[in-house]
C-alpha cells in the first residue's frame, strides 16, 4: 500500500541464489536498444535490423537486477530482434547459448528465457545439457498467473448471465496448454475454444480437457469470436488479434511478449477491453542501468519465476517445454511462501495505462 516501507534484503531468504534473465529488442527495435543505451534510439529500425542479421553481436549486461535492497540478478540482451528469432531460429539458438555463456559468467545460478529465446530454443530444450547453470522457460509462473487474471476478469468484466466462454489462442504452446488445463481443471468456464496452428496437436488438448469442459478447437481466428474472454498466448512478431475477431463487448488478455495486440484496436473497436497479462508486482524490484518496459515494483511472470527459483535456492532445470501443473502449483507456492517481497498480479491495466475499477460480479468462478 502507499507510503508502505519496501521489504529490506533481510527479508530476503539465507539461500538465496542469483540469477541472470534473457531479453531481446522486439517489434520496434530501436526504442527496446535505447534501454540499453539512449543515443541508440536515435537510429532508423531498418539499420539495426540489418546491423543485428549480419554482425555477430555479443550478449550484452544491460542491467542489474536488486530485491529488498540486494543486488539479486542482471537482465542480459540477445541481440537479436523478434522477427529474426522466428525468421532464422538457428541463428537464434546460438546468440541465445551466448547469452546463457554470459550469464554463467556473470555467476548466476538460475537463467530464464524472456520473450521469444524461450519460443527459439523449444521452451529452454535446446539447452538441457547444459550443466553449469538451471534453465526455466517462466512458463509455468506465467500460466500461473495468466489463469488467476482470466478468472478475476471472467468475475469482475462479464457478464455473469452468459455462458463463461473463454478463447485460449496458441493453445498449443507451452503457455497456452497451461492455461486450458488449468481452467478446465476444476471447470471455471462453461466453454473452452482452443485456436493453435497445429489441428493434431489441438486435438490432443481437446481430448484431455473435453470431459472436463465443453471443448472446441480450431486454427482460424475468426472463431473466436463467440468468446467473452480471449487469452492471447501466441509467438508472433506483429499484432495478430483484429477488431473483426471480436465478439461486441469482448475481454482480450494480451499475455504475450512482444504483445499480439496493438493500441488501434481500442479505436476501432471502444466497446472491447485489453488487459495487460502476465504483469506482477514486486514492490522492491529497481532494475540498475537499464528497463525492460515495465516501472520498478513490476515484472513480467517469466522474470519473476526466474527470481522465484533463485531467491528461494533452487538448483538445476526447472521449466522446459509445456510446465506441467505440478510446477505451476509450485510455483504459486514459492510466491506464497515469498508474498512478503509481493509475486502478485499487478492492478489491470491496458497498454500500460491503468484501467477504471469495477464492482466484483455476482458468480464468480470458483
Amino acid at each position: 500500500m502507499p507510503g508502505s516501507p519496501l521489504p529490506s534484503a533481510a527479508a530476503l531468504p539465507a539461500a538465496a541464489g542469483t540469477f541472470a534473465f534473457l531479453v531481446h529488442p522486439r517489434r520496434e527495435l530501436s526504442t527496446d536498444l535505447a534501454r540499453v543505451w539512449r543515443p541508440l534510439g536515435l537510429a532508423p529500425d531498418g539499420l539495426y535490423s540489418f546491423g543485428l542479421r549480419r554482425l555477430p553481436l555479443p550478449p550484452v549486461t544491460m542491467a542489474a537486477v536488486e530485491i529488498g535492497g540486494r543486488a539479486v540478478g542482471h537482465v542480459v540482451l540477445v541481440p537479436f530482434g523478434a522477427r529474426h528469432l522466428l525468421e532464422h531460429p538457428g541463428q537464434g539458438r546460438q546468440r541465445v547459448s551466448r547469452a546463457v555463456d554470459r550469464a554463467v559468467d556473470l555467476g548466476a545460478s538460475v537463467v530464464g528465457l524472456g520473450a521469444l529465446t524461450a519460443t527459439v530454443t523449444a521452451g529452454g530444450v535446446s539447452l538441457r545439457d547444459r550443466t553449469d547453470i538451471g534453465v526455466t522457460n517462466g512458463n509455468a509462473f506465467t500460466a500461473a498467473t495468466v489463469d488467476t487474471q482470466a478468472r478475476d476478469l471472467l468475475g469482475t468484466r462479464v457478464d455473469p448471465s452468459r455462458d463463461r466462454h473463454v478463447a485460449v489462442v496458441g493453445a498449443t504452446g507451452s503457455v497456452g496448454g497451461a492455461v486450458a488445463a488449468l481452467l478446465a481443471r476444476d471447470r471455471a468456464v462453461d466453454r473452452l475454444t482452443l485456436v493453435g496452428r497445429s489441428l493434431p496437436k489441438l486435438g490432443a488438448l481437446a481430448a484431455r480437457l473435453g470431459d472436463r469442459v465443453h471443448t472446441t478447437m480450431s486454427n482460424d481466428l475468426a472463431s473466436v469470436a463467440q468468446a467473452d474472454l480471449v487469452v492471447l498466448l501466441t509467438a508472433s512478431a506483429d499484432a495478430v488479434l483484429g477488431p473483426e475477431h471480436l465478439a461486441p463487448g469482448a475481454v482480450v488478455l494480451d499475455a504475450t511478449q512482444p504483445r499480439n495486440t496493438d493500441p488501434s484496436l481500442l479505436t476501432a473497436r471502444p466497446d472491447v477491453t485489453v488487459v495487460d497479462g502476465g504483469v506482477l508486482d514486486i514492490p522492491s524490484l529497481r532494475l540498475v542501468g537499464g528497463d525492460i518496459g515495465l516501472p520498478d515494483g513490476r515484472a513480467y511472470a517469466c522474470f519473476a519465476e526466474t527470481a522465484l527459483l533463485a531467491l528461494s535456492g533452487h538448483r538445476g532445470h526447472f521449466a522446459m517445454g509445456v510446465p506441467t501443473l505440478e510446477q505451476v502449483d509450485h510455483t504459486r507456492a514459492l510466491a506464497a511462501s515469498l508474498s512478503h517481497l509481493g509475486f502478485r498480479p499487478a492492478v489491470h491495466t491496458s497498454f500500460g495505462r491503468p484501467l477504471p475499477a469495477v464492482g466484483r460480479r455476482e458468480q464468480v468462478p470458483a
